[in-house]
C-alpha cells in the first residue's frame, strides 16, 4: 500500500493541471523543512524524475517544480544523485529552451550541482571528447551578453559555476584554451557593478592561475583584460603621478591617473593579489609583472590597505619580488 509521500509524489503525473500544480506546491513547501526534506530523500528514485519532467511545464509548475530541486540539490548525498540520473543535462536543455520561464533557478540548480567533482566533470562533459565544454561556452556567452542592470537577470549565479569548475584542472584548461577565448570573455565582466558577478570573475581568474607554470603564455596572451582585473582591484584610490603611468599600458595608466571608487571587498582583492602571487613564481611572470609597473601599483595600494589578509596577501608577493628589484624597488615597501 503507498505511502501519503508515495501518493504525493504520484499526483506530480497526473494529466490533470489543477493536480499537478497542487502537488507540485505540496512538493516545494516540504522542501524547505527538514521532516520534508527527509521524507523525500527516502523516495528520492521517484519524486527526481518527477520533478524534472515537469521543468517543461508552463511557468505556474515548472516554477515550484524548479524551487524544489534546487532546494534538493543542497543535500550533498541527492545532488550526486541528480548528477548520475543526467539532472546536468536536463538542466541545460530546458535553460536554453526558447520559452523556458525559469532560467534564473536553473542556473542556480547548476550552481549546486558543481559544488561536487562528478557535478563538474558532467559539466564540462568530459566523458565526449567531441562536445567537451560546449556546455561550458554558451554559459559563458550568455553571462557576458546579458545585463546585469536588468531586474531579472537569470545568468548572475553563472559567474559562480565558473569559480566551481575551475577548482578541477579539466575546467581551467577549457576555459585557457585560447582558441576557445573563453576567459578572454570573461575578464571585462569584473567592471560590473554586481558584486556577485565581480567576485565570479575574481575567483574563476585566481583559480585560473593555478596553472601559471604550464600556462603563463595562454595567461599572458590576454594580458590587455588580465592586468587590469588584477591590478586595479589592489591600487587604491589615489591619482598616480604622471611618472608612474608612464612606465602603464594604457589600458592601467588612463584609470590610474584619476581617483577611483576602492574595490570594498577584501576576498576580492585577496583573490587578485593571490593570483599575481601565482604569475610572479614564474621568471617570465615577474617580467611581464615589472612591465607594467605592477610592482609600483601595489606599493601604493598597500600604503592605504587596512586589512591584515589582505596586507599579508601584498606582503607573501613583496617578499618574492624584492629579489627581483634590490633595495630601492617598491617590492621592499610591502616586505616590511
Amino acid at each position: 500500500m503507498a505511502t501519503e509521500a508515495e501518493e504525493l509524489i504520484g499526483f506530480l503525473s497526473s494529466p490533470s493541471p489543477q493536480i499537478k500544480k497542487m502537488a507540485v506546491d505540496i512538493v516545494r513547501g516540504l522542501t524547505g523543512s527538514e521532516d520534508g526534506l527527509l521524507s523525500l530523500t527516502r523516495h528520492s528514485d521517484i519524486v527526481l524524475p518527477s520533478l524534472s519532467a515537469l521543468l517543461g511545464e508552463k511557468k505556474e509548475i515548472s516554477e515550484p517544480a524548479a524551487e524544489a530541486l534546487v532546494n534538493l540539490s543542497q543535500n550533498p548525498e541527492l545532488s550526486e544523485k541528480m548528477v548520475r540520473v543526467g539532472m546536468v543535462k536536463t538542466a541545460m536543455e530546458f535553460l536554453y529552451n526558447q520559452d523556458s520561464g525559469i532560467r534564473r533557478l536553473l542556473v542556480m540548480l547548476l550552481l549546486n550541482l558543481t559544488q561536487s567533482d562528478a557535478g563538474i566533470a558532467s559539466l564540462l562533459q568530459l566523458e565526449d571528447e567531441k562536445v567537451q565544454g560546449l556546455y561550458i561556452s554558451k554559459l559563458v556567452r550568455s553571462f557576458c551578453r546579458s545585463s546585469s542592470e536588468a531586474k531579472e537577470y537569470p545568468f548572475e549565479h553563472v559567474g559562480s559555476i565558473l569559480v566551481n569548475i575551475s577548482k578541477m584542472e579539466a575546467g581551467r584548461k577549457i576555459l585557457l584554451d585560447p582558441k576557445r577565448g573563453l576567459l578572454k570573455q570573461i575578464l571585462p565582466q569584473f567592471d560590473s557593478t554586481s558584486l556577485l558577478r565581480k567576485k565570479g570573475v575574481s575567483g574563476t581568474i585566481r583559480n585560473c592561475c593555478f596553472e601559471a607554470e604550464n600556462q603563463l603564455q595562454n595567461l599572458l596572451l590576454i594580458s590587455e583584460f588580465l592586468w587590469p582585473a588584477l591590478l586595479l582591484p589592489v591600487a587604491g584610490k589615489k591619482a598616480y603621478r604622471k611618472e608612474d603611468t608612464s612606465k602603464m599600458p594604457l589600458e592601467l595608466g588612463n584609470v590610474l591617473s584619476h581617483e577611483r571608487e576602492p574595490v570594498d571587498d577584501p576576498d576580492i582583492r585577496v583573490q587578485a593579489l593571490e593570483a599575481i602571487y601565482l604569475i610572479a613564481l614564474q621568471e617570465a611572470g615577474r617580467r611581464a609583472l615589472w612591465s607594467v609597473n605592477g610592482p609600483r601599483i601595489m606599493q601604493v595600494g598597500y600604503e592605504d590597505e587596512e586589512d591584515p589578509k589582505v596586507m599579508e596577501a601584498y606582503e607573501q608577493i613583496g617578499s618574492l619580488l624584492v629579489h627581483e628589484g634590490g633595495a630601492e624597488e617598491p617590492s621592499e615597501q610591502m616586505s616590511k
